[in-house]
């Protein structure tokens, strides 16, 4: 930790956001040396859990962002849910203060701690989480010490706020938002597992959200790597930023490939992929069948991909082929991703509150393969949607909702612009709650069919976050 305190021993530094990573970037800076002050627009009250956390001499700013928190400030470190387009941060940056994101300054303090310490970073619209996670257990399940941040885990920054020492890589979630303010962030090996729309009510169009996700590999050369998604619509336009680049970006990072094996003009893919039933590898001085689908713990088309693309990373890591094929046969999953609850009458039950877009429902309807039937010309699901609405496209849900569910329950502000979108795919019903959404749910079901809340929406109109969310769902359908 010594010698990261001269880089902001004294300095005023000005953390706008004061949630988790917020707090996370406060505590690190404090603990080495930074005059800190945070700003954030909601009121102490509403902030109060977050305010216990802080050292008394971390000067608030609360209720708004007023001009004199910016006066004298060295640097701002923004947190993801903080636009950086606006009025105060403008201010900032035309005054020439330099302004970052939390996932800028933790790398920057794990290099300040360990220069040859390497990042292997994960962004994409869905499976982001689930990708981190068995990354880090791919790597900690063959004998190497690893640290898990990001979106996933702890904010990178928080890190430092406990005094620790890095002793292996940094395996990182990153979203659009903490890529919207790097500068020197540079993973090894990164990772884009998809592009879809979202986050529409952040962003003026979907290009400049695609373009966020693709600051990833800004800096990257040519000794880093790339793995893309070889069958996601949108590759073209990873490989189209980095070989368009201007100026010219002349040290470009490998690119490795994951998806199926008829992938990219039917040619075998160089990387990981899918053909027959089984996963194999195909990298320069490897080339065998890594291991069957089946055997893949966490199911699913979409957690296949995710599963190849945390192969992929692992074995570019080093990890030998053994230890990816026993991690993969017993990663468990995340909870909160296509959760199973519990079985109750010949009914499952299904926690996906993290399906918090139109793109990631259809991922996780196309999930079970019995979906995808009718059983006696019925169909057999049944969807519990809605929340806050991030401008999604609900329309997109219109043919598999057809196809797949026989009754939407819809909860939250956006239910009624779902119905809208919706009308005549399926049976349509209204609850005040997600209690009310599974009774509903309980007495429309029969032996067989499937329960899913997947909201396809946002949780903050009636919940802390999606985990919160989650977690209610699986009260309820205990009580039921």
């Amino acid at each position: 930790m010594e010698n990261m305190t001269p880089v902001f021993e004294g300095k005023k530094v000005l953390v706008f956001g004061l949630k988790r990573s917020g707090a996370a970037s406060a505590l690190a800076l404090h603990a080495l040396g930074a005059k800190v002050a945070v700003t954030d627009m909601k009121t102490a009250s509403e902030l109060a859990e977050e305010i216990k956390t802080l050292p008394a001499d971390i000067h608030l700013y609360l209720g708004g962002h007023p001009e004199e928190a910016l006066q004298g400030a060295d640097l701002v470190v923004v947190s993801p849910g903080v636009p950086m387009n606006i009025p105060a941060l403008k201010e900032a940056s035309n005054s020439g203060v330099e302004i970052i994101s939390e996932l800028e300054l933790g790398f920057r303090l794990f290099k300040s701690a360990d220069p040859l310490l390497d990042f292997y970073a994960i962004t994409g619209t869905n499976g982001k989480s689930t990708t981190t996670a068995l990354l880090h257990y791919i790597l900690e399940s063959s004998g190497r010490k690893a640290v898990l941040a990001g979106n996933i885990g702890y904010a990178l920054s928080g890190f430092f706020s406990k005094g620790r020492t890095p002793d292996g890589p940094v395996v990182v979630e990153v979203s659009n938002f903490q890529l919207e303010g790097i500068r020197d962030f540079k993973p090894r090996i990164a990772a884009i597992l998809n592009l879809a729309p979202d986050h529409l009510d952040r962003y003026k169009d979907v290009d400049a959200y695609y373009e966020a996700k693709m600051r990833i590999f800004e800096r990257q050369d040519e000794g880093d790597y790339l793995v893309l998604n070889a069958d996601d619509p949108n590759t073209g336009l990873v490989t189209g930023k980095l070989e368009g680049a201007k100026p010219a970006k002349t040290e470009r990072p490998k690119i490795v490939w994951f998806g199926k094996g008829e992938g990219r003009g039917k040619e075998k893919i160089f990387g990981v992929y899918s053909k027959d039933g089984s996963v194999f590898v195909d990298l320069p001085g490897m080339e065998l069948e890594l291991i069957r689908a089946a055997d893949i713990r966490i199911k699913g088309a979409h957690n296949l991909e995710n599963a190849m693309a945390a192969a992929a990373m692992a074995l570019l890591a080093g990890v030998p082929a053994s230890d990816v094929r026993k991690a993969l046969t017993e990663f468990p999953g995340l909870p909160h991703r296509m959760e199973f609850v519990r079985e109750l009458d010949g009914v499952a039950y299904i926690n996906d509150s993290k399906g918090t877009n139109p793109p990631a429902v259809l991922r996780s309807i196309g999930s079970f393969g019995v979906f995808s039937e009718k059983k006696n010309g019925k169909r057999s699901l049944i969807l519990i949607a809605g929340g806050r609405d991030k401008n999604g496209d609900f329309r997109s849900l219109r043919n598999e909702v057809e196809r797949n569910v026989k009754l939407l329950v819809l909860i939250g502000e956006a239910s009624g612009k779902i119905a809208s979108a919706l009308e005549g795919a399926a049976r349509i019903e209204y609850a005040e709650d997600l209690a009310q959404a599974l009774r509903i749910s309980k007495q429309a079901a029969v032996p067989g069919d499937v329960v899913l809340l997947s909201p396809a929406c946002a949780s903050f109109d009636m919940f802390r976050d999606f985990e919160a969310r989650g977690a209610r769902f699986k009260e309820e359908v205990q009580r039921l």
